[in-house]
């Protein structure tokens, strides 16, 4: 299938676009940009860069890809990277940034969604399935677990961990860790409850919720320190895949977790 480039739209000769392919009106392709096969680049988008693009994503007006990140210390004189997954959706105004620091990289992975102007500051991981919406903010530094939630008009500071299947509620303000398989809320966030509406949409057996319900109750509402709560669980629950990355998490958190 043939690329199709609208006649305002400005397309770096270094830059490859796969079978399919098509950039809107005004968007500007710059650099040594790699676009995946039938990929979509609406309106007045932006991208450019080290950028690698997978296949079957779509860009809306005015999304900015790959521009230099916004940290004091970069200087243009770095080779740093955005690398993207397939089949991604980056609504209208979302702002993508690559890594920091020579060879710095910014890496998302497949099946996510960026609503309107949500923003991933350098050097993020975002793993797949996961879902920003509008105006949701990563500061650098930021990994994303698998099929996590970060609900509109919510910060989350740099460094800090988001877990697998957590979903966090608009207006948040997350300064530590959240811990996977949570629903979190607040300002500063903190952890309500297991998101078990989330845990039976990703065919979570009876057995694994119930596991980690009880770890949950352990973890957030004994009253134990948080290294005493993981020691009752390893001892008191039957062990599963999901549990023990729960505990994992836990042990490994550098800002701390959520209360």
């Amino acid at each position: 299938m043939a690329v199709q480039i609208h006649k305002t739209a400005l397309v770096d000769p270094k830059a490859k676009l796969g079978l399919g392919c098509v950039v809107g009106p005004y968007s500007i392709v710059e650099g040594t940009v790699a676009l995946g096969d039938n990929s979509r680049v609406g309106s007045h988008c932006t991208i450019l860069g080290n950028t690698t693009i997978g296949e079957d994503c779509e860009f809306f007006t005015g999304a900015v890809i790959g521009a230099e990140p916004q940290d004091k210390k970069y200087n243009n004189e770095e080779r740093v990277f955005l690398n993207i997954g397939d089949h991604n959706v980056f609504r209208e105004y979302t702002t993508v940034n690559p890594g920091t620091g020579d060879q710095g990289t910014t890496t998302i992975g497949d099946h996510n969604l960026f609503m309107a102007y949500s923003h991933v500051a350098h050097d993020c991981v975002i793993g797949n399935h996961c879902v920003m919406a509008n105006a949701g903010t990563l500061a650098g530094h930021v990994t994303v677990e698998d099929l996590a939630v970060v609900g509109g008009l919510s910060a989350v500071h740099q460094f800090v961990r988001l877990g697998e299947l957590s979903i966090i509620g608009g207006c948040s303000k997350v300064v530590q860790d959240i811990p996977p398989f949570s629903m979190c809320d607040g300002h500063p966030a903190k952890v309500f409850n297991i998101n078990s509406v989330g845990l039976k949409r990703a065919n979570f057996s009876a057995e694994t919720i119930n596991a980690l319900r009880k770890a949950f109750k352990i973890l957030f509402h004994s009253g134990l320190s948080k290294s005493h709560a993981l020691e009752k669980i390893e001892k008191e629950i039957i062990p599963c895949p999901k549990l023990q990355h729960l505990v994992d998490f836990v042990k490994s958190s550098k800002r701390g977790v959520c209360s």
